[in-house]
């Protein structure tokens, strides 16, 4: 009895040691490429090797906010934008752990045929409304060419897709591989005029968690980031595996081909001649809060805690493995007495 009795104590103790955690990856998007990393850091087993039970959550469409959802709990980890920089001069304590993208996917959209070639051709032009979560750039591009944005007339029907190919509207704000592909596969010439070609230098797809859940589990954050940029490694060296896993498991209603376009498009945002994975500067940051109009002092107030930096915890932990090791030289005192005594 004593032998089931200790066993027992054992496996249960052991099995609460590894026991894996589970967090939450909120996307901005709903499944596709763009997220192809997180994909392969599950699938692959990165997550599960650092103990970590990831469910990764694709956004609402209709309301694709990742910042509230980190910010109150219901996530731990998020996907966003750079004017998460904004959200935490506004007094959310946001904290940016890596830029998966170096420069920003949005750009306007224009028919082949319109005479918009430059910002300041937007002038008196017909455009979609622009999210001031994700897509803000694009009117500061605007402003910066003299544009007065104000008296832009917005379209505010349904289908802005179909409007603009039916010329209803001049401009509308596009995904850099969602809109445009959808386009070419109709037939319909168009071009790009993207902040980044016009010094709107900013990040995108940052992965980002709240300073609550640094604060309560600084390893469980770095085990989070260190599996994910493995994963977005193994995804970069083995693409047509990446577009694979992504088509079959978390969006088969998008074509090989389409993952395909968006893949070799987001290449060059993700890994950049010159640029490590993730990258992010404070120098960069300063330069996207100048375009946002953040004040010297706001950015200096919360620079300090905005950018992610691992700090090893104090307390020296054991591994699981050196507790059981442990336990099991505990148990086996008595166990060795008992067979020693019952042979005499």
């Amino acid at each position: 009895m004593l032998l089931k009795g200790l066993i027992f104590v054992l496996c249960f103790f052991c099995s609460h040691i590894v026991a894996q955690e589970s967090v939450t990856l909120q996307l901005k998007w709903t499944h596709q490429f763009q997220f192809a990393g997180y994909y392969m850091a599950e699938q692959k087993g990165f997550y599960n090797e650092a103990g970590l039970d990831v469910t990764i959550k694709p956004a609402n469409p209709m309301m694709p906010d990742t910042f509230g959802p980190v910010a109150n709990g219901e996530a731990q980890f998020g996907v966003g934008h750079s004017g998460i920089l904004q959200q935490r001069i506004n007094g959310q304590p946001l904290v940016a752990m890596a830029a998966l993208l170096q420069f920003s996917p949005y750009c306007w959209m224009v028919k082949d045929t319109s005479d918009i070639f430059h910002p300041r051709d937007f002038v008196n032009k017909r455009i979609t409304a622009v999210s001031k979560n994700d897509g803000t750039e694009l009117l500061i591009m605007l402003k910066r060419s003299g544009v007065d944005v104000d008296k832009l007339k917005l379209y505010d029907g349904e289908n802005p897709d179909q409007a603009w190919i039916e010329n209803k509207l001049d401009a509308m704000q596009v995904y850099v591989t969602n809109q445009p592909y959808y386009m070419t596969q109709q037939g319909v010439s168009h071009r790009l005029i993207c902040p980044q070609r016009y010094g709107m230098d900013v990040y995108g797809d940052i992965l980002f968690t709240s300073e609550s859940m640094l604060k309560k589990n600084p390893q469980t954050v770095e085990k989070f980031y260190q599996a994910s940029l493995k994963g977005w490694r193994y995804a970069m060296m083995n693409m047509d595996e990446a577009i694979a896993v992504t088509q079959q498991r978390y969006a088969p209603s998008k074509s090989f081909h389409q993952l395909a376009f968006e893949a070799e498009v987001l290449r060059d945002y993700i890994t950049p001649p010159t640029t490590s994975l993730g990258h992010m500067s404070i120098a960069k940051w300063r330069l996207i809060a100048d375009l946002y109009a953040i004040e010297q002092n706001e950015f200096d107030e919360v620079k300090a805690n905005f950018i992610y930096k691992y700090q090893e915890p104090e307390k020296v932990q054991l591994s699981w493995m050196l507790i059981a090791a442990m336990i099991i030289s505990i148990i086996s005192i008595p166990l060795y007495l008992r067979l020693i005594f019952s042979k005499k």
